[in-house]
């Protein structure tokens, strides 16, 4: 697997991933308008747009973000993302970095390996530390996380009772492996 930025030659696998999410959020896709996706020229478009985020922020509330993919033998299985800083939703609720899996995908360590790779772009971006978050009750990324040497700090609840919890990071240090 290998970390790429968003590319128009993935249409048709990352359609493939759209279906197996059936229209669950995917964090660190940048998704704003699904609707967007469902024709080639919308999806180049989101593309232009998830590559052009990481000199300008996509709005009110945005912030700039670096937008990789996880790509294997040219097939899309999911996507991370870097935010270059936080504002107050993500300094409570998201972090600096987002990602998942599609679910065709999971449990093959590629969370685990993106996450490493996206810590060296963030040290290479000056970013010394950086701040994880995961729903309390996704095992699956608080391992991810704690693998990769997150520390948890506290847990927050948003205005709708999800718990999360909140994670830092060292950019520069080396992540434990996890055990299969």
């Amino acid at each position: 697997m290998q970390l790429e930025r968003p590319s128009e030659r993935l249409f048709r696998s990352f359609q493939q991933s759209m279906l197996e999410w059936e229209g669950a959020h995917q964090d660190g896709a940048g998704i704003r308008e699904a609707a967007l996706l469902a024709t080639e020229g919308g999806f180049a478009r989101w593309v232009t747009q998830l590559r052009a985020e990481e000199d300008v922020s996509a709005g009110d509330g945005y912030v700039t973000c670096s937008y990789y993919w996880m790509v294997e033998d040219d097939e899309y299985l999911g996507s991370i993302a870097l935010r270059h800083e936080l504002n107050d939703f993500l300094r409570s609720y998201g972090g600096h970095i987002g990602y998942s899996v599609r679910p065709s995908g999971r449990r093959r360590g590629l969370a685990t390996r993106a996450l490493r790779g996206v810590l060296r772009i963030a040290h290479q971006r000056g970013l010394e530390e950086v701040l994880l978050t995961c729903d309390a009750k996704n095992l699956g990324s608080r391992r991810v996380i704690e693998g990769n040497g997150g520390r948890f700090e506290n847990e927050v609840t948003d205005s709708a009772g999800r718990v999360f919890h909140r994670f830092w990071m060292s950019t520069d240090a080396e992540p434990a492996e996890l055990h299969r």
